[in-house]
């Protein structure tokens, strides 16, 4: 009878209840709001469910030794991690997002890669604060880039600039992605005039598939020999629309936007949630970083608007104006800052189609996006 009783407190020692902590079950409650908000907005589901179901598994309170946690050497989540913490998975993601990105908005009108550029002040900017917050130059690098609104560039930076802060940074740029329609709108509305949102720019010419093909090759050798250090994301983006505009690797093409896109994005998805373990997670550091994160995004939203309005004042002849409400999708998140624009153009003008038009500063919004990964990389790493 003693014996049972024995083990009986042993099996209670090694289970969940007794290792609990309210921290364990804060995580588990943000990991069911992040499912909730999924579901129920539709708001990034294929990014927030893994996340948010991710943060349940690693606050699952557990008996230390075990070897299952995600910070464990050698247990299944840990070896799954490694494809976040060695950065491997961002690449492969970027290879599925080359392949399912059609650039002739950008090609038919170069001069929107400007706005692109633009938004990644956002980047910088928030690089800055973080520096005056307190955090080392690295932690803010990789903090700043949250305003790419680019969670596979975040995850990429941050896994060799502040490897530590990476749960934090990750969750953030994931969730401020989500947030976009959120965010964007009141920036856009209070930084334009009804005159100008009202704008209506003429459709942009047909792109031949000569330099759909020729673009990805150029693309390429031009920003990697400006920031050879962005070569891991810029190679597999342009790698991937190749294989997409090519027409002779359809089967390659098809495999890197389907099946392999959604296999890394679970994983990401999961993995990254599961690294947000409470005892890691929750810090006065972590929520600096949420703050920032949003500071950052605030910052590359103005700035794509406020370029554009600049831009205008330099062009002569109405029908040659852009539309300022396309500035927001110079951030990298695709395509949702684009519909935004679309959304917020259509309110004010129902004849307003700026879809296409604000497509153009959203796939260079991607390339600036590593592009400034690079940069911070280079001098930071």
């Amino acid at each position: 009878m003693e014996h049972i009783y024995e083990s009986l407190i042993q099996f209670w020692q090694y289970t969940g209840f007794a290792n609990c902590s309210w921290q364990n079950l804060a995580m588990i409650a943000i990991g069911i709001v992040f499912i909730t908000v999924a579901i129920l907005k539709e708001w990034e589901p294929l990014l927030l469910v893994p996340i948010g179901f991710g943060m349940i598994i690693g606050n699952i309170p557990m008996f230390p030794g075990l070897n299952i946690g995600i910070y464990e050497d050698g247990s299944v989540l840990n070896t799954l991690y490694q494809g976040v913490k060695q950065g491997w998975y961002p690449p492969l993601i970027f290879l599925g997002i080359g392949a399912m990105t059609d650039f002739s908005a950008l090609i038919s009108q170069p001069r929107l890669i400007l706005i692109g550029a633009a938004a990644q002040m956002g980047i910088f900017g928030a690089y800055l604060l973080a520096l005056t917050c307190g955090f080392a130059p690295a932690e803010a690098g990789a903090i700043g880039i949250i305003g790419g609104a680019d969670g596979p560039t975040a995850i990429f930076l941050s896994s060799k600039l502040a490897p530590d802060l990476m749960g934090a940074i990750a969750v953030s740029a994931y969730s401020y992605m989500a947030l976009v329609p959120v965010i964007q709108r009141p920036i856009m509305l209070l930084l334009t005039s009804k005159k100008e949102r009202a704008i209506e720019m003429p459709k942009p010419r047909q792109v031949s598939q000569r330099e759909k093909i020729i673009f990805p090759v150029i693309g390429f050798l031009i920003t990697a020999f400006i920031v050879p250090s962005g070569l891991p994301l810029l190679g597999m983006l342009f790698f991937g629309n190749l294989l997409k505009e090519s027409g002779v690797t359809r089967r390659l093409a098809e495999t890197a936007r389907g099946p392999l896109i959604d296999v890394v994005t679970t994983l990401i998805g999961l993995t990254v949630g599961a690294s947000t373990q409470a005892d890691k997670f929750l810090s006065g550091k972590s929520l600096m970083i949420f703050g920032l994160g949003l500071g950052s995004f605030i910052i590359a939203t103005a700035c794509g608007v406020l370029f554009v309005k600049l831009i205008n004042l330099t062009i002569r002849g109405a029908d040659r104006k852009i539309n300022p409400l396309i500035g927001n999708a110079g951030v990298s998140a695709v395509p949702d800052s684009a519909r935004v624009s679309e959304v917020v153009g259509r309110e004010t003008n129902p004849n307003n189609h700026l879809l296409m038009h604000a497509m153009g500063p959203n796939v260079a919004g991607v390339i600036g996006s590593a592009v400034a990964a690079g940069i911070l990389l280079s001098f930071l790493g």
